[in-house]
């Protein structure tokens, strides 16, 4: 089975470069919003439909990075360096020699397809006349999109190598979108010269429709007659419709039709009118949990398609292996696998419940925390600051323990993700705070702790500044234990008695709450 082994994007809307791995069978992609996941299913639906109107409808000037555009027009504007856009799909070792050859960005020998979008050298001196033209006007009209195979052969619409479908949650219940789904179904179920054998049959019988029922009409019409549509636009494909029990599959509610679709696309065939590409985007929109589980379960039977899910869901991530995950945030343009990881970090995410790596993943600014105290108090520690909520800011807070905070720190180095690690110092502030994350340290990462050795825990740090409160709070009744011990045997329990109190914020905190907001 042929199967996509690597996307490589240039200038390509968000992304000015990217590589993104897939394997041959399940690849889930996870990331927050902005992060890429719907434009590299996009690209990859671009350069397997070979079909220039879909460029066209979606316009260069939304295709083409906006940044390298700016950047150009900074320039001297010279032609010859008007930014290109590419999309290359890397493909499993084919049998098909038209697609092996090194016409690619980097001149590899490799099986594989490709997009190239770049200015038309037949208008060479219209576009000169643009770029001599005042202002910051950039000749978009001007760009020619062109489908190549490693080759150097053209391919279009009409010559597909691979049987691909895409499911967009967004548009699963358009017209268009399910007349895209119906014909691609058909097309794989059915062989091209049994489908022109339908074709013509379905024609004819119109018109024994209208010889038939409609003669007797046309016969007072004088000049005029009553027929049937015919043509392109209305013929047997264009009528097609799925249906399930009796009912069309867009009669049905949004979460049943993704379920249909996606179901009906991945059901057994032979091997050579399987769909070969699925491209899912964010299929828990519409679903339930219960619908969600059936479904991922026939993701997991799926023997003859390659299936690219994009999602923020952790029932998927966790149901269809960590380890097929590919990691994306919008702070980065380079995409993380389990396998650029260490292997204690690794394994500690796939053993870890899969809602901690999502949680860090969907975040643009986090602050990392050390216990259950610390995590009650941060969210009024920081609107006491800012006057702000963190979900407000953008900020989220993820409570962990004090020995898996290099696990967090190294994927948020990978992915660029804004990372206050707010800790204990354990009496050694030297060895546990600054030696001890020497390797995980960025210009993306800080690390926040009381300086004071004997200020080692963030109980003893409250209690100290705020203990006028905390001796009236934490004395008296059944509490026997001097309010500090208290607090350091009833965490949890102090803190949300702290809660309800105006209180004074240790000086480490404020840094990190201010740190990671600017």
């Amino acid at each position: 089975m042929t199967y996509i082994t690597k996307a490589k994007l240039i200038n390509f809307k968000k992304f000015k470069e990217i590589e993104v791995p897939f394997k041959s069978k399940v690849n889930t992609l996870i990331g927050d919003n902005e992060a890429g996941k719907s434009t590299i299913l996009t690209a990859i639906e671009l350069v397997l439909s070979g079909n220039r109107s879909k460029v066209d409808s979606l316009g260069i000037e939304a295709l083409l990075n906006s940044a390298v555009v700016d950047e150009f027009l900074k320039s001297d504007k010279k032609i010859e360096n008007l930014p290109t856009l590419h999309i290359e799909l890397y493909l499993s070792e084919t049998t098909n020699p038209d697609l092996n050859g090194k016409v690619n960005f980097d001149g590899v020998k490799a099986d594989g397809i490709q997009l190239i979008c770049e200015p038309n050298e037949d208008l060479s001196a219209e576009i000169k006349q643009v770029l001599l033209a005042d202002g910051n006007n950039f000749p978009f009209e001007f760009y020619i999109a062109k489908f190549l195979t490693f080759s150097g052969e053209s391919y279009s619409g009409y010559r597909k190598f691979m049987r691909y479908l895409l499911l967009e949650s967004a548009l699963i219940n358009s017209e268009y979108a399910n007349n895209q789904y119906v014909h691609a179904m058909y097309e794989s179920t059915v062989e091209q010269p049994r489908r022109y054998t339908l074709q013509n049959e379905y024609r004819l019988q119109k018109n024994v429709f209208k010889d038939e029922n409609l003669k007797v009409i046309n016969e007072n019409l004088d000049d005029y007659d009553f027929a049937i549509r015919s043509g392109s636009k209305f013929n047997l494909e264009t009528d097609l419709t799925l249906t399930e029990e009796g009912i069309p599959i867009e009669n049905r509610g949004k979460g049943k039709q993704c379920f249909i679709k996606t179901s009906f696309a991945l059901r057994e065939r032979a091997p050579n009118k399987s769909i070969e590409v699925l491209l899912l985007e964010e299929p828990e929109n519409h679903l339930s949990h219960t619908s969600m589980n059936k479904l991922i379960g026939q993701i997991q039977q799926s023997i003859n398609s390659q299936i690219i899910i994009a999602t923020h869901s952790s029932l998927i991530s966790s149901r269809l292996d960590l380890k097929n995950a590919i990691l994306l945030n919008s702070s980065s343009h380079k995409p993380a696998l389990l396998e650029d990881l260490s292997p204690g970090t690794s394994m500690f995410f796939i053993k870890a419940p899969n809602h901690n790596i999502l949680e860090l993943v969907l975040s643009k600014n986090v602050l990392l925390v050390e216990g259950d105290a610390e995590y009650i108090l941060m969210e009024k520690f920081y609107s006491q600051v800012h006057s702000r909520t963190p979900a407000e800011d953008g900020v989220h807070i993820i409570s962990v323990g004090g020995t898996s905070f290099k696990r967090y720190m190294e994927l948020s180095k990978i992915l660029n993700i804004k990372t206050a690690v707010v800790r204990d110092n354990d009496k050694d502030y030297t060895k546990n705070c600054v030696i001890n994350y020497e390797d995980y340290k960025s210009d993306c990462i800080s690390i926040f702790s009381d300086e004071n050795n004997e200020r080692y825990t963030f109980e003893v740090c409250m209690y100290e500044d705020n203990r006028v409160l905390c001796d009236e709070l934490f004395s008296g009744g059944k509490i026997k234990l001097p309010p500090q011990q208290y607090m350091l045997d009833n965490k949890t329990t102090a803190a949300f008695k702290l809660l309800e109190q105006e209180l004074i914020v240790p000086k480490y905190i404020i840094e990190a709450i201010k740190w990671i907001k600017e």
